[in-house]
């Protein structure tokens, strides 16, 4: 499968935990569905001290992954918001 497109999208959304709010990252989305994956090359800023896992609260959001060759984090459903 191809890999995604080297240049970033225009727009970029923050994504907060759901449970605690805490701001987590700020991403650059192509579409306008659910956020299901980031891919690692498209975060700006990561406010996370261990990966997959919230700062404040410690809650797992996502799971490390490998989409259509690139590294991924695999989003947990309820698990964060984004705006």
């Amino acid at each position: 499968m191809a890999k995604p497109r080297k240049k970033l999208p225009a727009r970029a959304v923050d994504i907060f935990c759901a449970n605690c709010k805490t701001k987590l990252f700020k991403y650059r989305k192509g579409g306008k569905g659910a956020l299901i994956k980031c891919f690692v090359e498209r975060i700006t800023e990561d406010f996370t001290t261990t990966p997959c896992h919230c700062p404040n609260c410690q809650q797992e959001f996502a799971r490390e992954t490998m989409i259509r060759g690139a590294p991924a984090f695999k989003m947990i459903g309820g698990k964060v918001t984004h705006k």
